[in-house]
């Protein structure tokens, strides 16, 4: 019997690589609420990634998966190699197939109190430039995660207010960036705001779920408390 050539990978619209990258961060998020942990979820995160790299590159995935060592290749033929991770300190690249690579990208799924799930780009360079940062061990280039990679952090209090509204002696507040705060006498208090805001939110009716039963984030439950305030100062008797 002879054996038949595995079918390629379908090329796919920049929609529906969208849609598809919504779909897997939607189920990633599932996971989680299910108590699964971020570092054993490997193969959707990497799925997540890839789907990320062909959304920023208008490329397409490699038809092969590991496809001698890249994943994406880009609008601009670029063969993109792509790892994602979630708690590891490094990302590695197989030395022998490296020269099939032109770029490198590197990201990193977050999972966030604040802001819920989102995707960091930690390293995006050619493949030449990339290996100036990395170093070669068990014939794998190593590119080595810190905190330090973390962009800096502009002060939140230097954004403009979107919204806010007061509750007894605090004032939550909204920036622009969609970051909550909570004020008392125009000074942001250095606590957790989400422990300040769940006790609100039971007081007012609104559910810490969203709609597909999982927690909200800070900022989604901060944006429902402080509509939900407005709604109550403009009819006192609901």
């Amino acid at each position: 019997m002879t054996s038949q050539a595995s079918e390629p990978k379908p090329t796919l619209t920049q929609v529906q690589i969208i849609q598809s990258l919504a779909e897997a961060l939607a189920w990633f998020e599932k996971e989680l609420s299910w108590g699964v942990a971020p570092a054993e979820l490997n193969h959707l995160t990497g799925r997540i990634g890839e789907l990320y790299a062909a959304m920023i590159t208008r490329g397409q995935m490699a038809l092969e998966t590991n496809q001698r060592g890249y994943d994406v290749v880009s609008s601009s033929n670029e063969r993109i190699s792509v790892k994602t991770v979630t708690t590891s300190s490094h990302a590695s690249f197989n030395a022998a197939t490296f020269e099939f690579v032109d770029r490198v990208i590197v990201l990193r799924v977050n999972v966030d109190d604040e802001l819920g799930i989102s995707v960091e780009e930690l390293l995006d360079e050619s493949a030449e430039a990339a290996t100036g940062k990395m170093r070669l061990s068990d014939g794998k280039y190593v590119y080595s995660i810190a905190q330090g990679n973390q962009r800096e952090k502009r002060p939140v209090d230097e954004l403009r207010v979107t919204a806010r509204a007061r509750h007894s002696e605090l004032e939550i507040v909204r920036y622009e960036s969609g970051a909550i705060r909570i004020l008392r006498d125009g000074a942001v208090q250095p606590i957790v705001v989400k422990d300040v805001l769940r006790p609100i939110a039971a007081r007012l009716g609104i559910s810490l779920l969203n709609a597909k039963g999982e927690t909200k984030n800070t900022q989604t439950l901060g944006a429902d408390v402080i509509r939900a305030l407005h709604l109550r100062r403009e009819h006192p008797g609901t």
